[in-house]
């Protein structure tokens, strides 16, 4: 039964992403959408991803495209290259501070927000965001090997619900393995 919860998803683009390919499966945002909106009246759904920039084809911008024309709003930040202590390239693209600054903003204006990620760096805001009397549910799952969502993370959450629990009613079927040699 939908309630007037005014909802909003915070989904963690790299880390829904390693927790769906931990299970296996293909996500359907449009369903992942509709299921979270029938809980309630969503009032924004952002999805947080780095691109790097200079790529000819980047595997994550026809997804970030699709988004954002069909209702999401999508925050982007290019990956950071450097050079660590040993001489190795590395890359950085985190979006912690986007949706922390986003969620705290957005906070006075929600009864519900639904976390999609497993970063225990999500605890304190978390508890902070309860602090301002919003429910938080974080989504990811226990169910891998290793499990995507730390134990500090799902301890401090309102409720977690295990992506494995629900993915049937927002995944799609992954296209079959070709055999062919």
């Amino acid at each position: 039964m939908p309630t007037s919860d005014r909802i909003a998803l915070f989904i963690d683009g790299a880390n829904l992403y390693s927790a769906a390919r931990a299970l296996n499966v293909d996500l359907d945002f449009r369903k992942l959408s509709d299921h979270f909106g029938r809980q309630g009246r969503l009032i924004r759904a952002y999805y947080y991803t780095a691109i790097v920039e200079g790529e000819e084809f980047s595997p994550v911008r026809p997804l970030v495209d699709w988004l954002d024309y069909n209702g999401f709003t999508v925050m982007t930040k290019p990956v950071r290259r450097f050079t660590d202590a040993q001489g190795n390239t590395r890359t950085k693209g985190n979006m912690d501070v986007e949706i922390a600054v986003d969620m705290l903003e957005l906070a006075p204006h929600l009864d519900h927000v639904v976390l999609f990620s497993g970063d225990g760096d999500f605890r304190r805001l978390v508890q902070s965001v309860q602090a301002k009397g919003v429910r938080v549910t974080v989504v990811s799952t226990t169910k891998s090997q290793p499990p995507q969502i730390s134990d500090e993370l799902r301890r401090q959450a309102d409720a977690f619900i295990d992506l494995s629990d629900i993915m049937g009613d927002f995944s799609k079927p992954k296209p079959p393995i070709s055999r062919e040699r």
